[in-house]
């Protein structure tokens, strides 16, 4: 296994490595740093939390730092741009290639919604080498002429499954507009599908593809269990897990913001500290909230998939999914804040009946049948399963009759019925 310095990168750059303690690069980093600094482009797949980020951030930096073109200050330019999904990833790249950067003059500047736009304003004035966005607050600063995209010549979609999703195109496509055509595209994510592919190599220039692990696969280091259980009985489950198991720091993810709230109630009844971080909360409340769960003032996080994308918390030892998730792709994510970089981790699903379609497309998805439990006491209703099961061959009944009724009245099926007239033959 090779070295950073034996990588290609520039001695500044490895010096401040070796201070921060890192020395030999992950599978991803080996592949990737080269090839990004030939100026290839490259579509690369690997788990959560093996060091994608430093991946493309350090030959990004090295790039830069070699001055192919120059930054105009009174035209806010901006020469390389990160574009992420969520605020905490945001953030979390924004720290790390700061710290890369530390003993360069290089300019680093983040950008994302729900903190004021002016304080950014004011960060973007004569532009920045690196800036690193979400995509709403970035076409803000282009409509508001905050920053010039023309000599942008590094394009990077962290998370870019994501990025490239049904809700995210439009605002790739916008911002396309106003970036240089003649430029490096990254795209790095841990999951990809064959339809994010093929949008992926209509945005990029003969990419070079690389993947360290399997497709969309989670890491040995993590340990998965499926525990059945009623819908009604979770929240009971959930704080037995915590105290009886002596949690200290646990990540819970619902499918809801509400259900964020409700649960972080429902688990202080019990004495548990929790707080939430969803959509609908402020930046500073959910910083707040993150804060106080790294250092330890409180016990659970809760929250929605916003948080799955962006949270880099040292030593998390378990992850919970209190709501299944509904794409397969967001469990790879979710569990992946567990059993980063080596560590061990413990990913629990709790499971009702009414979900169990959703275990079965992550299981195609991973390709793997996951271990189920029943744990004592909390074992599923079989009277409730019962119920549901015939309610469901009812309902599938009602269906189907009114889908013949249906197609009766539309060939005029026994529409003589009753009547005393034969009906006429021709």
């Amino acid at each position: 296994m090779s070295s950073f310095h034996q990588l290609g990168l520039s001695q500044v750059l490895t010096s401040t490595l070796d201070k921060l303690g890192f020395n030999i690069p992950t599978p991803i980093q080996e592949q990737a740093i080269p090839l990004v600094l030939e100026g290839k482009d490259v579509l690369a797949g690997a788990q959560t939390g093996t060091g994608k980020t430093a991946a493309f951030g350090l030959p990004l930096l090295n790039k830069l730092l070699e001055k192919d073109v120059s930054r105009d200050v009174q035209s806010n330019d901006v020469l390389a741009l990160v574009i992420v999904p969520t605020r905490e990833l945001a953030q979390q790249v924004f720290d790390s290639l700061t710290s890369y950067a530390e003993s360069t003059e290089l300019k680093i500047v983040t950008a994302y919604g729900g903190t004021s736009i002016n304080i950014q304003t004011r960060n973007l004035n004569q532009g920045c080498d690196v800036l690193i966005s979400t995509p709403g607050r970035l076409l803000d600063h282009l409509y508001c002429k905050n920053i010039n995209l023309r000599k942008a010549r590094h394009l990077v979609l962290d998370e870019a499954d994501r990025m490239l999703d049904m809700g995210f195109m439009p605002d790739i496509q916008r911002i396309l507009k106003h970036i240089n055509p003649e430029r490096q595209t990254l795209f790095f994510s841990a999951t990809f599908d064959e339809r994010i592919k093929t949008i992926a190599y209509r945005l990029m220039v003969q990419p070079t593809e690389i993947q360290v692990t399997p497709s969309n696969s989670t890491a040995e280091t993590v340990k998965q269990m499926i525990y059945p259980v009623d819908k009604k009985r979770k929240s009971e489950l959930l704080a037995y897990l915590i105290g009886s198991r002596n949690w200290h720091q646990v990540l819970v993810f619902t499918k809801t913001k509400q259900g964020t709230d409700i649960l972080v109630k429902e688990l202080k009844l019990d004495g548990i500290h929790a707080a939430s971080i969803n959509g609908d909360k402020s930046q500073g409340a959910r910083q707040k909230a993150l804060d106080d769960f790294k250092t330890g003032k409180i016990r659970a996080l809760i929250a929605t998939d916003v948080a799955a994308r962006g949270l880099d918390i040292n030593q998390l030892g378990q992850v919970v999914n209190f709501d299944m998730p509904y794409k397969a792709e967001d469990y790879v994510h979710r569990i992946g804040r567990t059993g980063r970089a080596g560590q061990e981790g413990l990913a629990i699903s709790l499971m009702s009946k009414d979900e169990e379609y959703l275990l079965e497309a992550i299981e195609s998805l991973l390709d793997t049948r996951l271990p189920q439990e029943w744990l004592q006491g909390f074992e599923p209703s079989k009277e409730k399963h019962e119920s549901e099961f015939k309610q469901g061959r009812s309902n599938n009944s009602n269906s189907r009759s009114a889908e013949k009724r249906k197609l009766k009245r539309q060939f005029k099926i026994h529409s003589s019925r009753g009547k005393n007239k034969r009906p006429k033959i021709n």
